[in-house]
């Protein structure tokens, strides 16, 4: 009889659900039970009761496993195993093999006949091997109680050399260094030494030797970064859960899209300029498929509208480029029964609406603005933990494939940190801004999208190795696609709203006034609005280019540009920090505040390419980009939805006046400082 066997019969006794219960009946599928403490019958299924029975004395001590300790052994010493192993049967049955049918030349052994004694057997064991008869009567016992795995020898680990007071002092020592500067081992050393002082008195713990000390150190911080590698990674590492990593688990293409930005490790040129300029990725990546669904990249920073941008593209598709080659063009996924655009031009990507955006909790993805924009189109938002990168380790792992896939094979690449950075890295060829966008672009069509992915697998087939185009395909199988919003005007419901005053001239906002037949009708009229927009009527204006705002008719919803007094003198977009940067000019010292004159000496300076202050640089590159911001899409005529108090944007205006929607609350002073820090 084993203590690793429970004997079920009527009468027995074991623990069941929490309780001691009593076998009154056994039948060939099912066990009466009936609760020592409740007195209650129960019918349970053998199965149920094999998951769940345990003995009334506890579970008994297994010790270690049998297939851990035989995994552990190398094959010399399982070679010795199995030889011990064959003298412990042959003390057992006098046969070698233990089978009397597999008996060897001079089989059974007479020293070792059933009718030998049991001390007599393992004497004669004894004195044929060398050993003493109680090392035989151990590996007897061993054998029968589990086999060959109980003839493995069974050490104690060696316990380490160090006192465990050392270990502890050295584990605070590292804990408090984590948001330090990287140390040395011997400052570390010397910090658990003068602990254990502090705490403990002088020379009360016994310190180890340098050598080992060292060893000891090493381990206690393997994985760690706490005496090599770079601190920011040290910081990473102490934030990761202590537990099992929790993630999301996305069920079909568009349940959940992640959003991040980067800064690209790549020196990039302004058009205008033709000035070095760091630049920023922000992407959005679909969590079940991995498909890069929408992108830009941007000057210096990334401003709200930048994501609206991005988020338009995620769920309206853009244009394949007549420049890529046949084998880029990503799966065109039909056009759901509720959206309206050309059907003859097939998507550059994945087509879905996302149900669930992951976003970091940086100013520029909670803003307002972005806000806004999920909530028209029904997207929950879910910030991403603070300072966990586990919460998004796809999209992260997409920047590192970028830059070691891409980036680093572009010219002037900078490397990922200054000690990596390469000289005069300035002087090499260079890239500009909307070039670097379209060959990321290029490169996700025909390499990322197609690559095979580790992470992709399907539950089915958990070997079947799948690119993010093909996993987009199963899930689609699987799934069918998601609807998109019905509207024609898609892309203007990612502007945000100003509300401004109808006047005879049109309306004015920051101190531009814009103008246009669809205001006809509405002229010096009040709005009917109420709330934030009380008075007034609410006009969309993109940030990034100030040349056109938009108005929708109330009456029959339909979309009408309208125009910047301005704007025919400009062939290039032109942004609301454009604008903004001229009336400070006007206003400055010496300057007398004309604020038309010096608009017109801004874009005559920009005309000619002679951009030379730091902050027109950098307002003339997010210039240059503006076309790639949103999908060119004039209003459609078509009905869109209503505008009310629940679609303003931003902070509410009292007046027409040039403390608005896009210069109010910024620190205009130090606002643009950190532009251009290459500039030489």
């Amino acid at each position: 009889m084993t203590d690793r066997v429970l004997t079920v019969g009527p009468g027995a006794q074991l623990l069941f659900d929490g309780d001691v219960s009593e076998v009154v009946e056994l039948d060939g599928t099912r066990v009466v039970l009936r609760n020592v403490r409740t007195g209650g019958l129960v019918s349970v299924g053998l199965a149920r009761l094999v998951m769940a029975a345990q003995a009334v004395t506890g579970r008994a001590d297994e010790g270690p496993s049998v297939g851990v300790l035989l995994a552990g052994l190398s094959r010399r010493q399982r070679q010795e195993i199995a030889e011990r192993a064959e003298h412990v049967r042959e003390v057992l049955t006098g046969f070698r093999s233990g089978q009397p049918d597999r008996a060897a030349s001079g089989e059974p052994d007479p020293r070792f006949a059933a009718e030998v004694p049991w001390k007599t057997r393992y004497a004669n064991k004894a004195a044929q091997l060398g050993v003493t008869a109680r090392t035989v009567e151990r590996w007897v016992a061993g054998y029968r109680e589990a086999g060959e795995a109980g003839l493995v020898t069974r050490r104690p680990g060696a316990s380490s050399l160090v006192d465990p007071r050392w270990d502890e002092a050295a584990r605070q020592v590292l804990a408090g260094l984590v948001n330090a500067s990287t140390p040395t081992r011997s400052a570390v050393i010397a910090r658990v030494s003068a602990a254990l002082a502090e705490q403990f008195g002088d020379s009360v713990v016994p310190l180890p030797s340098q050598a080992t000390a060292y060893r000891r150190l090493a381990e206690l911080t393997k994985g760690t970064n706490a005496v090599s590698g770079s601190a920011k990674g040290r910081r990473s590492i102490a934030e990761r859960p202590a537990g099992v990593y929790g993630r999301l688990e996305a069920t079909r293409p568009g349940e959940y899209l992640i959003l991040d930005t980067q800064d690209l490790d790549v020196f990039a040129m302004e058009p205008v300029t033709c000035r070095w300029v760091r630049a920023q990725l922000t992407v959005a990546q679909d969590l079940f498929t991995r498909c890069i669904v929408g992108l830009r990249v941007t000057p210096v920073s990334t401003k709200a509208v930048d994501v609206a941008g991005v988020l338009f593209e995620a769920v309206a598709g853009r244009p394949v480029p007549d420049s890529w080659p046949p084998s880029a063009a990503w799966p065109y996924h039909g056009v759901p029964s509720q959206v309206v655009f050309d059907a003859s031009v097939p998507s550059a990507g994945p087509v879905c609406a996302p149900e669930t955006l992951v976003v970091d909790h940086g100013k520029v993805f909670l803003s307002a603005h972005v806000i806004g924009v999920c909530t028209r189109m029904g997207i929950s938002m879910q910030p991403a933990q603070l300072h966990k990168p586990t919460d998004k380790p796809t999209v992260e792992r997409f920047f590192r494939t970028l830059r070691e896939g891409l980036i680093q094979h572009l010219p002037a690449y900078k490397g990922p940190d200054l000690h990596s950075r390469g000289l005069n890295v300035e002087t090499e060829a260079f890239l500009f801004l909307h070039e670097v966008e379209d060959v990321i672009r290029e490169w996700i069509a025909t390499v990322y999208h197609r690559a095979k992915h580790d992470g992709l697998t399907i539950a089915a087939w958990p070997h079947l190795a799948l690119s993010p185009v093909e996993m987009f395909g199963a899930g689609i199988a699987a799934a069918g696609l998601l609807r998109l919003p019905a509207s024609p005007d898609l892309a203007l419901d990612f502007l945000p709203v100003v509300g401004r005053t109808i006047q005879h001239y049109g309306v004015e906002i920051n101190g531009l006034r814009y103008n246009g037949p669809g205001l006809n009708g509405y002229r010096n009229t009040r709005s009917p609005y109420r709330g934030a927009l009380a008075g007034r009527w609410p006009i969309r204006l993109n940030p990034d280019d100030v040349r056109h705002a938009w108005f929708q008719d109330p009456a029959d919803q339909r979309w009408h540009r309208l125009d910047w007094e301005h704007a025919a003198g400009l062939d290039a977009p032109f942004s609301a920090d454009a604008a903004a940067y001229a009336r400070r000019l006007a206003a400055a010292p010496g300057a007398a505040l004309e604020p038309a004159k010096a608009l017109s000496e801004l874009l005559e300076r920009w005309s000619v390419g002679m951009v030379t202050d730091r902050r027109e640089r950098r307002m003339a590159a997010r210039l240059s980009l503006e076309y790639a911001a949103l999908p060119h899409v004039e209003p459609s005529g078509s009905r869109a939805q209503p505008a009310d108090e629940a679609t303003s944007v931003g902070d509410p205006l009292v007046g027409d006046d040039d403390d608005g929607d896009f210069a109010a609350g910024r620190d205009e002073d130090g606002f643009y400082d950190d532009a251009f820090e290459v500039l030489t």
